[in-house]
């Protein structure tokens, strides 16, 4: 209610005309004037309408002016309306006081006199008007408070959910934060700061003395010499060191600082910031020890191939290379397991499974493996993994693996510190001593017994070949638990041969000498080779116009990928393989059921995995067969 806003009064009395004079008093005052002529029909308008003043005769027919205040008054909206009575009788002393009673704040006795009954009504009026005033203004002082207390809450709330994101973002960061007071020497140190350094906030006093015995003390002097600095300068700095937790932990952190310059240019607080650093430091580390550990292997396997090169022994250039291959490919295969396992180690499971993998085709109960799991230390996988080569090439040529017949059973077993491998030949063609060792024989036993200080012990059979690897435990092996990781490794054998009806191969390989090493195989197998193509679109179009009854395909094509080929192959219903130098893991998962070929391909494995309709299967060992017969000594 601002300035003279009008209030309602209220006129009360069963004659007319005292109605219509009280009405020509009143009007002066310029407010809103309300008739009654029965305490009924003044209860209707307090009903209606907010009444200042209520100017009411004592003396009615139906309701007298004290019952009409005594109902007035019940009312919780009316028990502070002003209500003056008016009388043209005299009032007894006890009259007035049951008025009073009844919540009457004045009486005007008959004849009126106008100027008392306007003053009197004026007074009430303002009265009125200046309480609604100060109502309103308190419902809007209340609105304001309400308000601001409602945006001090939010902000509150903002404040704090901030500070909460904060933390988590601290922690989530091995971070910490810090304060420093210059004048007062007071330190701050929030959850995090305690936590790096692992010292509890209860039992930790923050003093420059108690912070430094935390701090290594190598690198005390530079922590020291950039406060300096930065107390003077107010420069942002940023320095590595290492805290020394109270159970021993040394961690690496790096605190980054900024100062705060009053009004007269002088530092008076620094704040930062410290994060911890120790799993980076250490990832670097692993990583320089790794890149040392990669070069020295590769220097190693380098050595290796080009030992292999210079002593294997043939008697034709193609013997030759199908010698190399194979050695070379059973140095791929130690390679792979090991990388399963990021070179920790190879398990021999696994290693086993690799080298006899190509020779269970079509008979998977020919060759059977038993052993505990046991993981072999890198030098000695590539040394195992050469030695069962030369066995299983052997086997393959004029053992247990050359004939149909033929089986092949391989144990191990760990017993009184020695790993003991069990290489067990029956069924195939009969053995006898040789009478000068072959480049198998002295392999084995200079790799066994010379680099693991081992042995290898030979029993030419008439059943067939055995021979027993004992290796020290301590130095070569070391039993765990596997997980079964080595999935990838047993879904790249190959299994059952790939049936042709015709003999037209797709070779995609986007490495030229491995695809002219691949063509010449294939060509060699008396097959017709198509490409070989280094991208899949050209593929894709001689695809569209040539005959293809399987496919080689790379599976990266220097960054190109070629499973657009191979939907389209598969969508043709024509059989192919993938070739990979990584695992067979590394196949996209709608493809796991396609074969897998790891680099380098051998010529013998390609003869195994194609075989034309009505034709059995070419294979190394079943063309000896064929050959006259030859003591399965010759290669050892």
């Amino acid at each position: 209610m601002t300035g003279h806003e009008k209030v309602n009064i209220l006129l009360v009395d069963d004659q007319p005309g005292k109605l219509l004079s009280y009405e020509a008093i009143l009007h002066g005052l310029n407010e809103n004037l309300l008739k009654a002529s029965s305490g009924r029909e003044a209860l209707e308008h307090l009903l209606k309408s907010d009444v200042a003043v209520v100017l009411v005769d004592v003396c009615m027919p139906d309701l007298d002016g004290f019952q009409l205040a005594a109902m007035i008054r019940d009312h919780p909206r009316f028990q502070k309306t002003a209500i003056i009575f008016i009388s043209a009788i005299l009032l007894s002393e006890m009259d007035s006081l049951r008025g009073y009673e009844m919540g009457a704040v004045d009486y005007v006795p008959v004849p009126v006199v106008p100027e008392v009954l306007r003053a009197k009504v004026k007074v009430f009026a303002e009265l009125y008007r200046k309480t609604r005033e100060l109502e309103q203004l308190n419902q809007e002082l209340e609105a304001r408070v309400a308000e601001r207390t409602a945006a001090l809450e939010a902000s509150t709330k903002q404040l704090r959910q901030s500070e909460q994101r904060r933390s988590l973002a601290l922690a989530a960061g091995n971070m910490g934060s810090w304060d420093w007071e210059l004048d007062t020497g007071h330190y701050l140190w929030d959850e995090g700061h305690y936590r790096i350094f692992g010292v509890d906030p209860q039992d930790f006093s923050l003093t420059p003395e108690s912070i430094r015995t935390r701090i290594h003390s190598d690198d005390w002097h530079n922590l020291q010499i950039g406060f300096e600095r930065m107390a003077k300068e107010g420069d942002a700095h940023q320095l590595e060191f290492r805290v020394l937790r109270p159970d021993g932990q040394v961690r690496w952190c790096v605190g980054s600082a900024a100062a705060t310059i009053d009004k007269d240019n002088r530092v008076t607080r620094v704040s930062g910031v410290t994060f911890d650093i120790t799993d980076r430091k250490e990832a670097e580390e692993r990583q320089t020890l790794l890149a040392r550990e990669v070069d020295h292997r590769a220097k190693n396997a380098l050595a290796l191939v080009q030992s292999i090169l210079r002593l294997t022994r043939a008697e034709s250039l193609p013997a030759y290379v199908t010698a190399v291959e194979g050695r070379i490919k059973a140095l791929s295969r130690a390679h792979t397991v090991l990388s399963q396992s990021r070179w920790h180690g190879a398990d021999l499971r696994g290693l086993v499974n690799e080298e006899l993998a190509p020779y269970r085709v079509g008979n998977a109960e020919k060759i059977k493996t038993t052993g505990p799991e046991v993981l072999l230390q890198p030098a000695s996988a590539q040394t195992l993994a050469l030695a069962l080569h030369e066995l299983a090439t052997n086997a393959a040529k004029y053992g247990a693996l050359s004939s149909l017949s033929g089986q092949l059973q391989v144990r191990w077993q760990l017993s009184d510190g020695k790993l003991v491998i069990d290489w067990n030949e029956a069924g195939g063609p009969a053995a006898k001593t040789p009478g000068v060792s072959g480049f198998g024989t002295k392999i084995i036993l200079a790799s066994i017994e010379q680099q693991l200080r081992g042995h290898a012990v030979f029993d030419w059979r008439q059943e067939g070949l055995r021979c027993v690897i004992s290796v020290p435990f301590r130095n070569t092996t070391e039993t765990i638990k596997l997980q079964e990781a080595r999935g990838g490794a047993e879904n790249a054998a190959v299994g059952a041969g790939i049936a042709l009806n015709g003999g037209s191969i797709m070779l995609v390989e986007d490495e030229a000498i491995v695809a002219l090493a691949v063509n010449d195989s294939l060509t060699d197998l008396g097959f017709s080779v198509v490409g070989p193509f280094s991208r899949v679109s050209d593929a894709c179009r001689a695809l569209q116009d040539s005959q293809v009854d399987a496919a080689i395909l790379d599976v990266n094509l220097d960054g190109e990928m070629v499973y657009a080929l191979a939907e389209m192959l598969d969508d043709r219903k024509i059989p192919f393989v993938f070739a990979t130098g990584y695992g067979a893991e590394s196949i996209e998962a709608g493809f796991e059921h396609i074969p897998v070929l790891q680099k380098p391909i051998e010529r013998d494995m390609l003869s195994r995995l194609f075989v034309r309709t009505g034709t059995p299967p070419v294979s190394v060992g079943e063309e000896n067969v064929a050959m006259p017969a030859r003591a399965q000594s010759a290669i050892l």
